[in-house]
């Protein structure tokens, strides 16, 4: 194993010279593959439009994706997932057939408009036979057929997926290698890139053999494809998560040897506005770039702000996810919160990833040396604002709760640069003189007083002057400095600011911001300054008197599938019901899930029943297994040990002076599916 992660390593750093053409059981790659030299981009219907998309929406979305520079940017394949076929997928003659409301015109129409804008189109079928109930679209047993018609319609990508391959119990190895012997065979001799999907991932989707399921398919998917899947959906129609994002990018991060210049491992879509902050869409993209995956838009980009669109076309960014060499990222050093990525570039310069996976901000650092770079001093460009400056080895970044620094790194000979300064975000360190626990997002209440800290640190080889910080508050909190600054802060040196922060009595609940400001002079460049923002939580008023607590308002609540349900189960469509009793109140919420709520330290018991819900039982009899915790100011206050949908608890703690409470349920280690948790009563006294 150490052996592995060291040629890993290595390669990504460039001290192994791999084939761009190497891959898994060497054979040699098949000749479609200079199809996409670099991960192609696009745009899909499936996470953004659903199964019941129409001409017309397709053709606005062409529109959109050239009129917002999107096309320009390289995002120039409009691809129909599932959906696009009649509710009677074939004719009576066996040739597919989309749907006849929808597409009255059949197919030719809608792809002959896509290339008149300049566009590449892209079609959806599966490995398996069609199977109603099962899955809309089917290719197996008409293969040839299916690509020869695929070709004739002019498109130029295919999306081959496995739900009625599983269904039907088929080998993806052996009905990928025929449908893409057929796709290579079409009699329109059209060149058609082929997307392998198979998304089949125990425990997510149950249990299947390790041949069936996405995380296989790197093993034999470079001879036969531009790209495969290599977990399951990044998300659901409409919802994709952070946490999910997250999971998929680690599952494709397994097999980086096998990916290279037309052929790529492939996490899935990228989700601007399903879900996710800017801030954590922004890291999406980031991890994407340097993963060498394919970039497909999964969200309407009619709809998409200019803040996603702008991240989307980055075209720093862009240039690293398109480097010629084809290298995928892989970590240095140990998966944690906080890691390191680096991706060789063609030119012998490194693209690094400093990654933020907690939820408060970071300066994160790593050494050049560790990237397989030589020298004294290196030129640094933060792919995301452009700026240049000169480190003497150390690369740094403050980095937001689920943020990632994206750095373009290469030896530097000339004259002395601009130094490497990273100013940190400010950070609640404490409030009211206590501690905030290590990982977790700050709270505040009206008339709170809080420690913040802003470190500051010179990683160039020049000093900075004078350097100072101010801090800017909402409107009514008081700011006062704890610190004197210092006359210089020397190369390899750092500082941190301090100060004391009122908030309002009259602050309202919600979300406020803290800006820090950093300035320092450089000798020969003036006066520099940097700004920056961390957001904190003002909480809502604490509960008073016996209260369900499921009726107060939370501070923030997430749920591993759609979002926590108040006295129902998740989901909305059913009372909350465990062993056939149903509770009037309570959460319901699908792991992993953390509710929060703020008490103030004025409640002193909380009653409730945890378990797994009934409906389960409606689902099959895969999954439902689920952890539960009580959470009091980072001690744990309840531990419900593994239940499954056959268990329940009941739990009676005290919460005398506990000041935020967190419930949170965990997967139990088998994954999420069919994990339907529920919160049953949640009585508190306060």
């Amino acid at each position: 194993m150490k052996r592995h992660l060291t040629a890993l390593i290595a390669l990504a750093a460039g001290l192994l010279v791999v084939p761009a053409t190497a891959h898994a059981a060497g054979t040699p790659p098949a000749a479609q593959q200079v199809l996409s030299p670099t991960p192609y981009q696009g745009w899909n219907t499936y996470f953004g439009l659903g199964g019941n998309f129409s001409e017309q929406s397709v053709r606005e979305v062409a529109d959109a994706l050239v009129a917002r520079g999107l096309a320009k940017a390289g995002y120039d394949i409009v691809w129909l997932d599932g959906g696009w076929q009649d509710p009677e997928p074939r004719t009576a003659a066996g040739d597919l057939q989309a749907d006849r409301s929808r597409f009255p015109d059949g197919l030719r129409p809608l792809v002959d408009f896509i290339h008149s804008r300049g566009l590449k189109a892209g079609i959806y079928t599966d490995a398996g036979p069609y199977l109603p109930g099962k899955c809309g679209l089917g290719s197996y047993g008409n293969y040839q057929r299916d690509a020869d018609q695929i070709a004739a319609w002019g498109f130029d990508a295919v999306k081959v997926d496995f739900l009625c391959g599983i269904a039907a119990n088929l080998d993806p190895k052996t009905v990928y290698t025929e449908f893409a012997q057929a796709l290579r065979n079409n009699a329109s001799g059209r060149p058609i890139i082929f997307n392998l999907c198979n998304p089949v991932t125990s425990p997510d989707w149950g249990n299947y053999p390790a041949e069936q399921q996405s995380t296989y398919s790197w093993s034999y998917s470079p001879a036969i494809a531009q790209s495969w899947r290599t977990y399951t959906d990044v998300g659901f129609v409409g919802d994709i998560k952070f946490k999910d994002v997250l999971r998929n990018y680690d599952a494709n991060a397994r097999h980086p040897e096998v990916a290279g210049p037309g052929h790529f491992n492939d996490p899935d879509y990228l989700g601007p506005e399903l879900g996710m902050s800017d801030e954590e869409f922004r890291t999406q993209m980031t991890l994407w770039a340097v993963a060498a995956a394919p970039l497909v838009i999964g969200s309407d980009v009619r709809k998409l702000s200019q803040t996603s669109v702008d991240i989307l076309t980055d075209s720093d960014v862009l240039a690293i996810n398109q480097d010629r060499a084809g290298v995928q990222a892989v970590r240095v050093g140990p998966a944690g919160t906080t890691e390191t990525w680096v991706k060789r570039l063609a030119d012998g310069s490194r693209a690094v990833v400093l990654l933020n996976r907690g939820d408060s901000p970071k300066i994160l650092t790593t050494e050049a040396s560790s990237l397989g770079l030589s020298g004294s001093r290196f030129t640094l460009k933060n792919a995301w604002t452009n700026e240049v400056t000169e480190s003497a080895g150390t690369i740094s970044a403050a980095v937001a709760a689920h943020g990632a620094a994206l750095f373009r790194v290469e030896s530097n000979h000339g004259l002395p640069g601009v130094p490497h300064v990273t100013a940190g975000l400010p950070q609640v360190t404490q409030v009211g003189g206590e501690a905030t626990p290590e990982g977790t997002a700050p709270v505040l209440a009206s008339g709170d007083v809080a420690r913040v800290e802003v470190a500051v640190r010179n990683d160039g080889v020049l000093p900075v002057l004078a350097p100072q910080v101010t801090l800017a508050a909402p409107a009514g909190w008081s700011v006062r400095s704890l610190d004197r600054a210092p006359v210089l802060l020397a190369p390899g040196k750092a500082a941190t600011f301090a100060f004391a922060v009122t908030v309002a009595a009259s602050a309202a609940p919600g979300a406020a911001t803290l800006t820090a400001t950093t300035s320092y002079d450089v000798i020969g460049k003036g006066r520099l300054r940097q700004e920056t923002s961390t957001g904190v939580v003002v909480a809502p008023a604490p509960p008073d008197g016996d209260v369900v607590l499921s009726h107060h308002s939370w501070i923030s609540a997430t749920s591993g599938w759609m979002s926590p349900t108040v006295d129902l189960s998740v989901g909305g469509w059913s009372p909350i019901s465990m062993l056939g009793q149903v509770y009037p109140t309570g959460l319901g919420v699908a792991s992993p899930s953390t509710v929060r709520y703020y008490l103030g330290g004025d409640c002193s018991r909380l009653t409730a029943t945890v378990g797994i819900d009934d409906a389960v039982r409606n689902v099959g009899p895969e999954g439902g297994t689920s952890t539960f915790q009580v959470i009091g100011d980072g001690r744990v206050l309840f531990d419900s040990g593994v239940l499954t949908r056959d268990d329940i608890r009941q739990f009676d703690v005290d919460l005398t002076g506990v000041r935020v409470l967190d419930l949170l349920v965990g997967d139990a280690g088998d994954g999420g599916y069919n994990d339907r948790a529920n919160w049953a009563g949640l009585n508190a006294t306060c």
